[in-house]
């Protein structure tokens, strides 16, 4: 496993409990909402980097069966002990499940993922699908890819990731829309949302 290929872990391993105190808290329902729209009860997701647990605890106390992963060793301990569920230490780019999830939810997770490796990553979560199953990604709203305080991020626009999934035939766009960031002082930022299905 070639660790080289992302940088990310070394910040939210250096700031774990910052970074799980500035978001553990932060209220994301009328995401949860859209996306939930989609699923039955009971439904089982997988929270693609699930950072400080928040989103897994929500969809666990609302019913359904949960699956976790976090890149950051750290930050998986805390969202352990806060989702009250075990959470893999385990990057996007080595997903291997097949079939076994009803939904995947990659709230702020996937833009971390160099644009070289971001194709592969989708087919390797489409794969993860069950038929009919639904993918949600936000990403900051933009183009291109940058580096912020010794974190990586590739924005998308609509055209962005369309062209982006021209390489993903497994995955169709079923609707996107932009929101302001929802954490405190943070509201001039802008995300795309994405609902994609497999």
């Amino acid at each position: 496993m070639n660790h080289d290929l992302i940088d990310e872990p070394t910040y939210y391993d250096e700031n774990a409990e910052a970074f799980f105190a500035e978001t553990v808290a932060v209220d994301m329902t009328p995401l949860y909402a859209r996306f939930l729209a989609h699923l039955p009860p009971g439904a089982a997701i997988l929270d693609a980097g699930c950072g400080s647990g928040r989103d897994t605890l929500a969809f666990r106390q609302r019913g359904y069966a949960l699956t976790a992963l976090e890149p950051s060793a750290p930050l998986a301990r805390l969202a352990e002990a806060h989702c009250g569920l075990p959470v893999a230490v385990l990057r996007v780019q080595d997903v291997q499940w097949a079939e076994r999830f009803d939904g995947i939810w990659a709230c702020a997770s996937l833009l971390h993922v160099p644009l070289a490796e971001l194709p592969g990553v989708l087919g390797r979560l489409a794969r993860a699908l069950r038929p009919g199953g639904v993918l949600y990604a936000s990403f900051k709203y933009g183009a291109g890819e940058r580096e912020q305080r010794g974190r990586r991020f590739t924005d998308l626009d609509e055209a962005g990731l369309v062209e982006l999934l021209r390489a993903v035939p497994e995955l169709t766009v079923a609707e996107t829309w932009t929101t302001a960031d929802r954490r405190p002082g943070r509201e001039a930022e802008r995300w795309l949302n994405a609902m994609m299905l497999g």
